[in-house]
């Protein structure tokens, strides 16, 4: 079996236009033109349905009929890319990065876990404050990691990675708080990390792209300097259960609508979950938040909302790149070194953050 030495986040990077041949964000086709209608039955790509069989393999008991501590133990879909490449004798692609654990003073319980992950070079680099997903309630920012490495070498930037307090230990709103008094440090410290406190952007993955829009939120009600941009990976931003993609993808591995009935009861009292904090498409408007850029997987309860959330932005005068992937499920972002649609994935987040700190570069 022969050994994968060059690394895929290098031709990943290859991959990405240069900032010139970016299309901007502004003036486009209406974003309803861009969103293709989701097909009937979803079709699994083949390298996604490895992922998922492998996943299978693992023996994971089903997250809804688990207590939190018992869901923490369970394998992840990171869990079945590593045996994957196992199997194929294979290595995760190597990521010319340096990372380093902080605490961030602040929040409600007064401290925050974080790590830095730096680009070799020099700075001072572009920052993005990056929140992991797991529903509030599971993982942390090592789960995610092949993502947050990605994003760090693909743009040239400096990553700093939340590991926020979890519920149902600590409940909303402990964790839109706790991001917020992130993005407040940074603005102040990025420098300390190498990095420019003028070019801070947010992004997430599924509840980490809740967390990402919620800041921004936060930021424009509370007359702060809002970031440069929002990456929003199959955000969660609604709890609208009935929609299409939750009916399609009931069922859906690695995230059905159980599991989210599970996270939702384990996050927010039903009262709570009205607050635009805990569920950003609550907003009763989302004028003057941060050009965006969203993306939507088909295999998701979460898709339609993204596709909404997206469409929302838009029509409240915000610049909004789009993209949904069929035949990929929920996670697959990270997921570069064995799908060939996250690795596309990876390719349009990278020139679309790349452009925002460029432009505002050239700008100011």
């Amino acid at each position: 079996m022969a050994n994968t030495h060059e690394s895929l986040l290098d031709k990943v990077a290859a991959l990405v236009p240069s900032i010139d041949t970016v299309p901007g964000i502004e003036g486009g086709a209406p974003l309803a033109e861009m969103m293709p209608a989701l097909p009937e039955p979803p079709q699994v790509d083949p390298d996604m349905q490895l992922v998922l069989d492998a996943l299978t393999a693992l023996g994971g008991k089903p997250i809804e009929t688990l207590t939190p501590t018992e869901a923490r133990q369970q394998p992840t879909p990171a869990d079945a890319v590593k045996r994957l490449l196992q199997e194929k004798g294979q290595f995760p692609a190597a990521a010319q990065v340096s990372s380093q654990e902080i605490s961030i003073p602040g929040g409600p319980l007064e401290s925050i876990p974080a790590h830095v992950y730096t680009p070799i070079g020099e700075g001072p680099f572009p920052v993005i404050l990056y929140f992991h997903g797991g529903g509030f309630v599971l993982a942390d920012s090592k789960t995610y990691e092949a993502s947050i490495l990605a994003l760090s070498q693909g743009i040239r930037a400096i990553v700093v990675a939340v590991d926020y307090h979890l519920a149902p230990e600590h409940p909303f709103p402990t964790q839109p708080n706790e991001a917020f008094a992130a993005y407040q440090w940074l603005r102040l410290h990025a420098g300390e990390l190498n990095g420019d406190h003028q070019r801070i952007a947010v992004a997430g993955e599924s509840a980490g792209g809740n967390l990402a829009a919620v800041i921004s939120l936060m930021a424009r009600d509370k007359d702060v300097p809002m970031p440069i941009h929002q990456l929003l990976i199959y955000p969660l931003v609604n709890n609208d259960t009935q929609n299409a993609s939750y009916e399609d993808n009931a069922h859906a591995k690695p995230l059905n609508a159980a599991m989210m009935h599970w996270f939702f009861g384990h996050y927010s009292q039903p009262a709570e979950a009205e607050s635009a904090y805990a569920l950003p498409d609550k907003a009763h408007s989302l004028k003057e938040l941060p050009p965006s850029t969203i993306i939507t997987a088909e295999i998701d309860p979460l898709c339609e909302e993204g596709r909404a959330f997206a469409e929302r932005l838009q029509k409240d005068g915000v610049p909004v790149n789009y993209r949904h992937f069929d035949g990929v499920a929920h996670e697959f972002f990270g997921m570069a070194d064995v799908v060939a649609k996250a690795r596309e994935a990876q390719v349009f987040a990278i020139a679309e953050l790349r452009k925002a700190f460029n432009d505002f570069q050239a700008i100011h």
